[in-house]
């Protein structure tokens, strides 16, 4: 009965919370939609020191080759995170914030997409779908990292607790995962896919093929895959970590059905990355990606001058370069405590007794119903 009362009265503080951030919405809308507006002066700097300096690093790394290997590393780190910087570019023409032209932001888009690896019209349906049900525990699947509750976790088979701690392995997600999505993952389109959706992808992959084939035929091919599988690597890496870290961070948000809310998603369930200047201006400020969920209208060079617009923004607990290596410790959303938990974690709720046990398997709208 104390732990129904408890519960219950958990849910009751939840839902006024949420009900306080529905009543800020009418604070925060008229601030968003000032930085909603692309300019075209900052895209085209953006888009011109972007893939300059990429051009640059590839051919120094080309040219470094016959110096110092160790200096080739450094620049394939440095070609790795420029490349992120591209992704973002196209990350944006894919919600039409980046230029005000459609057109525009789909031209670029899909050159940018050949760049990094990816099909621009498929990848933005795959996030689309992102945007609408991150959060949302009954809508997971699609353009998210795998996240198990700890419910379902513990009623599968040894065979899918081997499967999901692999995809959760950190080696297997910074080495393995970047090269399987980008350079063979990538080349498919779903089943799901619309029509235009699968010509993008096989459009973008003659795009790679010709690029591919024309510096081969400048470089060699050796050196072509020298310069460019390492890059494509170190950009697949940063990439992911990034992505991880926005949506499984200590303090994130997922709920069920009609419980979900897209503001609250928004601005509890996808981080403020608070990176250094350096780092954020390799990332493409997509570190303030609460202030991204809530508007993804918003092109990246105004993010952060959202984000320091309204208190609501900046309420917004950060995670640190420090403090996002606990993420990696973070494997499954644990319903009953409403937060995620490592393997450790749920070893030891299991030790406790049979009353943590059954709690860890049955979260609170189950038991309800018992």
């Amino acid at each position: 009965m104390s732990a129904l009362i408890a519960a219950t009265a958990f849910e009751a503080t939840v839902a006024a919370g949420q009900d306080l951030q529905k009543a800020r919405v009418a604070e925060w809308k008229p601030i968003v939609a000032k930085f909603q507006k692309p300019s075209a002066l900052r895209a085209a700097w953006q888009l011109t020191n972007s893939v300059a300096l990429y051009v640059l690093l590839w051919f120094l790394m080309y040219w470094s080759l016959k110096i110092s290997h160790l200096l080739t590393l450094s620049l394939t780190i440095l070609s790795g995170a420029v490349v992120v910087r591209v992704f973002i570019i196209m990350h944006d023409c894919g919600h039409g914030s980046f230029l005000k032209s459609k057109l525009a932001n789909d031209i670029v888009g899909f050159v940018a997409g050949i760049v990094v690896f990816t099909p621009y019209y498929h990848w933005r349906w795959e996030h689309s779908l992102h945007h609408a049900s991150s959060g949302d525990l009954d809508r997971r699947g699609t353009g998210d990292v795998w996240t198990m509750t700890v419910q379902e976790y513990l009623d599968s088979s040894r065979w899918m607790h081997f499967v999901y701690r692999l995809a959760r392995n950190p080696f297997v997600l910074l080495v393995i995962a970047p090269v399987f999505l980008f350079v063979f993952r990538q080349r498919f389109s779903s089943r799901k896919a619309k029509s235009r959706e699968r010509w993008s992808v096989w459009w973008t992959n003659l795009g790679i093929l010709g690029m591919a084939l024309t510096l081969s035929w400048v470089f060699g091919w050796k050196m072509y895959l020298f310069v460019q599988l390492p890059i494509t690597i170190v950009a697949g890496a940063i990439g992911i970590w990034m992505f991880y870290v926005q949506h499984q961070f200590d303090g994130a948000y997922w709920e069920r059905g009609e419980a979900w809310d897209y503001t609250v998603a928004a601005l509890q369930g996808s981080s403020f990355y608070r990176l250094p200047k350096t780092l954020q201006w390799f990332s493409g400020n997509i570190g303030f990606h609460h202030i991204h969920h809530l508007s993804p209208r918003i092109p990246n060079y105004n993010l952060e001058r959202c984000h320091r617009a309204h208190p609501i923004f900046q309420d917004v607990k950060p995670v640190t370069l420090r403090s996002s290596l606990n993420s990696a410790r973070l494997h499954l959303w644990d319903e009953e405590r409403r937060k995620l938990i490592s393997f450790r974690h749920l070893k030891r709720l299991q030790k406790r007794g049979a009353d943590t046990g059954a709690s860890a398997r049955n979260p609170p709208h189950a038991r309800r119903q018992c």
